[in-house]
């Protein structure tokens, strides 16, 4: 394959090849822009994506299913320890500082395996929880965020659920306040 310098230095009397040549810099320039850079993503007075940057390498602490998805959800080493120390179960709260994820993804079943089991297909969201008690006191420190990925752009934007705010899910939240606002309970292991 010739370089883009090697195609434009060839003489041609096609005006078709010399306006590829002007243009080919400008469609390879293109695409390398495409590619977006989620670390830049935040919900309007919420959270940002960067803040919880690292979260694809966070301990799990249960995964769960829906009629139509599977879900894996971790959690930060603060909110980890928190949970090994019995929160919330032992009467106290989950620390500041406390972030925990939920990846979801639509399943299917794993044709190889000699068992029924399903795995995980195309990705579908991304959430976001954090407790910071200074910066969200309306909803008992707790944030939320959600993003919906698009496979065929390979972005992600703030789901309808979450398009604003970051009081977006404390709602829901509040029928687990007994459980500090967390669904997800640290099972034994």
């Amino acid at each position: 394959m010739l370089s883009t310098a090697t195609v434009c230095k060839l003489k041609s009397k096609n005006i078709l090849a010399i306006a590829g040549c002007a243009l080919l810099p400008i469609v390879v320039g293109s695409l390398a822009l495409a590619a977006q850079d989620r670390y830049t993503l935040k919900i309007p007075d919420g959270l940002a994506w960067s803040d919880f940057r690292g979260y694809e390498t966070w301990q799990d602490v249960a995964v769960s299913q829906t009629e139509t998805s599977l879900k894996v959800i971790a959690a930060n080493d603060v909110m980890i320890d928190a949970y090994r120390d019995g929160v919330p179960g032992n009467g106290k709260l989950f620390p500041d500082g406390s972030k925990i994820t939920k990846i979801e993804w639509s399943f299917k079943k794993n044709a190889e395996s000699p068992y029924f089991v399903n795995m995980p297909d195309t990705l579908k969201t991304v959430a976001f929880i954090e407790k910071d008690t200074k910066r969200f006191p309306n909803t008992h420190g707790w944030a939320y965020a959600q993003w919906d990925y698009d496979p065929a752009t390979d972005t992600f934007k703030p789901s309808e659920l979450s398009p604003s705010g970051s009081e977006c899910g404390f709602a829901c939240h509040t029928k687990v306040s007994a459980q500090d606002y967390i669904w997800t309970t640290y099972p034994k292991r």
